[in-house]
């Protein structure tokens, strides 16, 4: 299993994942589920990927080298001269229908489904940042205003703080912060996801980024992160009061006792019918 998240926001993008891949307790290595794909002055884009691990190579090998027939009789489109980012998550897509074509039903013949989730973003010269999850099918979906982030693999320990912090005017540092208390969140409740993680900030307009980390045990930051993040939500959680059943004078009741209105069923004997 893994967990990576995308965010797209006003200032620019975050890119997170962390590299643990396993097929049983015995079976837990490290490969790293990012890749970034970059030409100068031109477009700056990042793949993120989840799932059958094979499969993800295998699409991320491809995708070097897929063409699309360019509908207006230009020259193929590629990853590398899409003019829209909308062209390069097509292209994306067909790698990923091209795999499916070699490999589908062998995997299916041996119990494996054909399982892939990738969330491609970036920015190419002539228009504005754009950020797709695509499918196992090659269909993608693109990030809104309204939900400005995707997240692939094990996402749901890592969501709630997502959907509490992220929207588009949240700054580019403290949508990365928020990433990693995600991805923290998701360390802790879930082992099949481990470190190192990759991260990745890239800022609009800028066609490249000096923001690329490795994060491993070691990193003083995300040890000071961990550390202080659950201590601070222990503070929080104690800080708010305990249910109370009845109030005093000054005092208003969290709970109240259920009434008639609201029967709640008791069993007082087992010769009692459920109906």
């Amino acid at each position: 299993m893994t967990y990576c998240v995308a965010i797209k926001l006003n200032a620019g993008l975050v890119f997170l994942s962390d590299s643990r891949t396993n097929a049983g307790l015995d079976q837990i290595s490290t490969f790293r589920k990012m890749i970034i794909y970059e030409k100068q002055n031109d477009r700056f884009m990042v793949l993120l990927s989840a799932g059958n691990l094979s499969i993800s190579q295998s699409v991320r090998e491809i995708l070097q080298v897929e063409q699309l027939k360019d509908a207006g009789g230009g020259p193929p489109i590629t990853i590398w001269n899409a003019k829209s980012m909308f062209d390069a998550a097509r292209v994306l897509g067909s790698a990923i229908r091209r795999v499916h074509e070699r490999d589908a039903e062998d995997l299916k013949a041996s119990g494996v489904d054909f399982n892939v989730s990738l969330v491609l973003g970036g920015q190419i010269k002539g228009e504005g940042m754009r950020l797709f999850q695509v499918y196992s099918a090659g269909n993608f979906i693109e990030a809104t205003s309204e939900t400005p982030y995707f997240q692939v693999g094990e996402s749901k320990y890592g969501k709630p703080v997502l959907d509490r912090v992220i929207t588009p005017e949240t700054p580019l540092d403290e949508a990365a912060k928020c990433a990693l208390v995600s991805m923290d969140s998701t360390l802790k409740s879930n082992l099949s996801v481990g470190l190192p993680l990759d991260m990745v900030v890239y800022e609009v307009d800028t066609f490249q980024s000096n923001k690329v980390v490795c994060i491993d045990h070691e990193n003083p930051y995300f040890r000071m992160l961990h550390d202080n993040w659950g201590k601070k939500l222990r503070e929080v959680f104690d800080s708010i009061e305990d249910p109370m059943w009845t109030g005093g004078a000054t005092q208003v009741p969290l709970l109240t006792p259920l009434t008639r209105n609201q029967p709640l069923r008791k069993i007082t004997s087992p010769e009692e019918k459920l109906i």
